[in-house]
């Protein structure tokens, strides 16, 4: 009785305490096993990239049939083609990006597995940036 006391007033296996404090506890654990959840998140980046390489190549044959380009040589050969080519794909990878950031904060407040989402946005983040900074620096060279 001394014991259970004691494991009371250190915060222990109080019934009052042990609601809110599994959730604080599994934060701090790290058991985030969900392979659904993981299925769900990896689909979603699959499918953010997908249709980022089909703006891609819409605005690639676009820019390629274009009249002031046809003569040059050069796909993107004037300011048009050449924002279109950075900001199309750009746009998809931002929003793709702040999606995977809502999934991560909806999952957060449902208690869930949210690191597994937290990791999904911030390789679409690195993929964003990445493509945003590559192009940006190929289009104005």
């Amino acid at each position: 009785m001394a014991q259970d006391a004691g494991d009371e007033a250190e915060g222990g296996d109080s019934p009052d305490e042990s609601a809110g404090d599994s959730a604080a506890r599994n934060d701090v654990e790290k058991h985030w096993r969900d392979p659904g959840m993981y299925r769900r998140a990896v689909e979603y980046c699959i499918g953010v990239l997908v249709v980022t390489v089909l703006v891609f190549v819409a605005i690639q044959v676009w820019a390629g049939r274009r009249e002031p380009c046809a003569r040059t040589g050069h796909t993107y050969c004037d300011t048009a083609s050449q924002i279109s080519i950075l900001l199309g794909p750009g746009l998809v990878l931002i929003i793709g990006t702040v999606g995977a950031f809502v999934a991560t904060y909806r999952t957060w407040k449902r208690q869930q597995a949210w690191p597994i989402w937290q990791g999904a946005a911030w390789f679409m983040m690195t993929v964003t940036l990445g493509y945003l900074a590559i192009g940006a620096g190929t289009v104005m060279t």
